[in-house]
């Protein structure tokens, strides 16, 4: 019972939130779902994968370990030694695991050191071997998401490094979406013959697929937040556009937020929904989708502070990571917590 109050509170000033499209839909957080926790007093869980025998592999970003949950057990991997904090948002960061993971024990991995963010192909227990370098690197915007996309190459989302020129100058990997093979060579058909897919960007840690369409998730300024439909050689607009500002040459946000609602990180395409983890907001934002368009967004899970992983499991759950041990959280007893919900 106390947990439901909770929630209605959290809820009570962001009821009638102004998203561009409509106002958002008030949902009663924790207590409309089942949520089961399957693992606590974790560092920082950045990133959520599943190994193909169906257990959680996991980054911890400033413990800068891999870890795996097989049931309630949770075993070490490996540590990323050559990964480093930045006294902000950098560490260890984003993780894809190889489509031959089962046998060859490989992952990929998007890691700050003492002078950039990069991307490294590493076998488990052995040396990381970087195959992008050079990501621009600051205590803050450093991006840090990785995933394969239907089409079987990587995706990487950067940040601008504080840097706000570098989102615009298409020969910096700051502030892009990067596509590129498991080597670390452009892919065929990227829009400026580079590793660059799209520009323009603050701060992109998610990016997810629809079939074949890519929504990523952006960290505003002072005011917006996004959730952009990515398109290959597109701009964004950012610095010169915060949110949507309808500049000829600028792509708009499919949708938009109050940065003080959201501040998406995480982003998982789950049971007809997008579901964006809202670190800021201190919850998750569900987006309906219903085919090429999308419906208003709904405040769920209320009740976990900041939520930043968001994994659709092959059980057909979703997996929440907290991540409320970083510099603007508040943890309790049991945080960072992973979560488990049928949504």
């Amino acid at each position: 019972m106390r947990a439901r109050r909770f929630a209605v509170a959290a809820l009570g000033a962001a009821a009638v939130v102004s998203f561009g499209v409509g106002p958002a839909v008030a949902q009663d957080g924790p207590s409309a779902q089942a949520v089961r926790t399957i693992a606590t007093k974790l560092d920082i869980p950045w990133d959520i994968e599943f190994a193909p025998d169906g257990s959680g592999i996991f980054t911890e970003r400033d413990t800068r370990k891999i870890k795996k949950i097989k049931g309630t057990t949770i075993t070490t991997l490996d540590t990323v030694s050559e990964a480093s904090t930045t006294g902000g948002e950098g560490g260890l960061l984003g993780l894809a695991l190889s489509k031959t993971f089962a046998t060859d024990n490989t992952v990929f991995i998007y890691y700050s050191t003492g002078s950039d963010n990069r991307i490294a192909k590493k076998k488990l227990g052995s040396p990381a071997q970087p195959i992008v370098t050079g990501i621009p690197r600051n205590r803050y915007h450093n991006g840090g998401g990785l995933e394969f996309g239907p089409d079987g190459f990587l995706y990487a989302t950067t940040g601008d490094g504080q840097n706000k020129a570098n989102a615009q100058n298409k020969n910096s990997l700051g502030g892009k979406i990067l596509r590129f093979d498991t080597n670390g060579k452009a892919a065929p058909g990227n829009p400026f013959n580079s590793l660059v897919y799209s520009y323009g960007h603050r701060n992109v840690q998610g990016i997810t697929w629809v079939g074949t369409t890519a929504y990523a998730t952006e960290f505003g300024d002072a005011k917006t937040d996004e959730l952009n439909k990515i398109e290959a050689g597109k701009n964004y607009g950012w610095p010169n556009c915060e949110g949507p500002c309808n500049t000829p040459g600028y792509t708009n946000p499919v949708k938009s937020w109050s940065n003080k609602e959201a501040g998406p990180a995480g982003i998982g395409f789950y049971k007809g929904a997008l579901y964006i983890g809202a670190v800021t907001g201190k919850r998750v934002w569900k987006v309906p989708v219903n085919g090429a368009s999308l419906g208003n967004p709904q405040s769920v899970f209320t009740g976990y502070g900041r939520v930043r992983a968001v994994a659709p499991a092959p059980d057909g759950t979703l997996w929440l990571g907290t991540s409320n041990q970083d510099n603007n959280g508040s943890p309790g007893a049991t945080d960072d917590r992973i979560l488990s919900t049928d949504g």
